[in-house]
């Protein structure tokens, strides 16, 4: 199936269900579906073909789903372009994964004129929502309702999503329709759904939200879709809609529960409420489980292998439970089409509950880094994708994640993992969220230190916290000295910044550990 085939299957099945709503229009799949076939016929007459690279530069509303489907009618590559990067990235994104077309939000036009001018590449610009003639918008008045049908092909490549850029500058991730259909299986076997799916749209539909929602279209979603993350809206939509699928990072999450009016709302819908992204502290998700019912829902996986790769599932979150309350700490079991194994410093997969790198394999995995060779080439084992994390397995095959590699602290001579310092510092009421790094040390090498980022309106004992990482963690893991920051530097899909904190202490550094 190719991804526009899942919205055509919703529409045969339910064509007056609601598809899509945001704050301007509501729409339902017999109208989506329509639309998708005068976008295609609009893009097939600018010199859209198969193969193309096109992407949508928008905030989150309808048409953007509406332009997913109508790219992938006409055969084009989706090459997401997230509204809330900086310049300097989605220049990148544009010119080295060989975009050829940009259809941009009217509202955006001062940003895309800049992109137009300083990219090296012959892009062409169409506003999909401008007053002018030539907008997606009036074209499509003329276009036929009709698209010319294609042959579907499992290995075709459909999209180039951007790596999360947290470690530097983004590389292409080729996804063809095969992986996009093991992530459809993969999530509706782990989380079926109950009777009719509302899907409350918050995080960047150029990231994880719009791959979630091209997925849940397949179970015959409705959208409802937020601009932005605003933790009122959330709260309100959840009870209005009944939504029972949402997905927010742990940092929106974390917002969420500390709003004044979180316990004043209805979240009784709720099915699943996923998080992921990035890891989260276990005493914000019992916390979590307080205020939202039996629903929270941990996914992982990465660009390389979307989302899916493991799922704890509710019934897996058992928090006061002494026999499954370690479980929570877990990110769960590998889906139905994922293989996953805990390889070591050899290359030789490793007993139970022994740590070492995740490597995943299966549909899942993607097709390669777009022109780059010799960056697939490092990330492969086999067939097996190298994830680049640090876990075990329990006796009961739930995968447990120690950190990223890359982030782990040397100090004196001992390795540590930030995320279970972490861990301890977040399930403190009065922290938002923190990051803990190694920054330069004559003595131990790296010394660890800790970033506070404190709820608003609360202050942070810096002594306080250094008593309980040493109750709880020991000498070793204690950092050695605390920073409160107002806010911590993110990415434009809410990730944690480390390099720029990095970059602080260690900018006139000889070496960087």
């Amino acid at each position: 199936m190719e991804i526009f085939e899942y919205l055509d299957k919703g529409y045969r099945l339910h064509p007056e269900r609601i598809f899509c709503l945001d704050a301007r229009e509501k729409l339902t799949y017999a109208q989506v579906h329509e639309n998708s076939h005068r976008i295609a016929n609009v893009l097939r007459s600018l010199g859209v073909d198969e193969g193309t690279k096109v992407s949508i530069y928008a905030p989150n509303s309808c048409a953007v789903l509406e332009c997913i489907y109508g790219m992938s009618r006409a055969g084009a590559v989706w090459v997401p372009l997230n509204a809330r990067n900086g310049v300097e990235e989605n220049i990148h994104i544009l010119e080295s994964f060989d975009v050829d077309v940009v259809l941009y939000d009217a509202r955006l036009a001062d940003a895309a004129a800049t992109y137009k001018e300083r990219t090296k590449r012959s892009i062409r610009f169409v506003s999909i929502d401008g007053p002018g003639e030539d907008s997606l918008k009036s074209l499509c008045k003329t276009a036929a309702s009709q698209a010319p049908a294609r042959e579907a092909r499992p290995d075709r490549m459909v999209s180039i999503f951007p790596t999360g850029g947290t470690t530097g500058r983004p590389k292409g991730v080729m996804h063809c329709n095969l992986n996009w259909i093991a992530q459809v299986a993969n999530l509706s076997a782990a989380l079926p759904p109950q009777g009719q799916v509302v899907h409350l749209v918050v995080a960047p539909l150029t990231h994880g939200a719009g791959a979630l929602s091209v997925i849940l279209t397949a179970q015959g979603a409705t959208h409802v879709i937020l601009e932005g993350f605003d933790a009122e809206k959330v709260m309100r939509s959840i009870e209005q809609h009944r939504v029972t699928h949402l997905f927010l990072p742990p940092t929106a999450l974390y917002a969420l529960l500390a709003h004044p009016h979180v316990r004043q709302h209805d979240y009784s819908s709720l099915q699943y409420f996923v998080y992921g992204a990035a890891p989260s502290a276990q005493a914000k998700i019992a916390e979590a489980i307080s205020v939202f019912g039996p629903v929270m829902t941990q996914g992982y996986g990465q660009t390389e292998a979307p989302s899916t790769c493991t799922f704890l599932k509710p019934q897996d979150h058992r928090p006061g439970d002494p026999a499954l309350d370690k479980r929570m700490r877990s990110c769960g079991q590998p889906t139905i089409l994922t293989d996953l194994r805990i390889v070591g410093s050899d290359g030789c997969e490793v007993p139970r509950l022994q740590t070492g790198e995740i490597e995943v394999r299966g549909p899942l995995v993607m097709v390669g880094y777009y022109k780059n060779a010799a960056a697939t080439q490092e990330a492969m084992h086999g067939d097996w994708l190298r994830t680049g994390d640090v876990g075990y397995l329990d006796e009961d095959g739930y995968l447990y994640i120690v950190d990223r590699s890359k982030d782990m602290i040397i100090t004196g001579g001992f390795n540590v993992y930030p995320s279970e310092i972490e861990s301890v510092v977040c399930a403190q009421p009065e922290v938002e969220d923190c990051a803990v790094i190694g920054v330069p040390d004559e003595k131990w090498g790296e010394a660890i230190k800790l970033v506070v980022q404190p709820k608003r309106g609360q202050a942070v004992d810096s002594d306080a916290l250094l008593r309980i990482c040493r109750e709880q963690l020991g000498g070793v893991k204690t950092p050695k000295s605390v920073e409160v920051w107002t806010d911590l530097p993110r990415s434009a899909t809410g990730k944690v910044l480390k390099r720029e904190i990095r970059d602080k202490f260690w900018r006139n550094a000889e070496r960087r550990v």
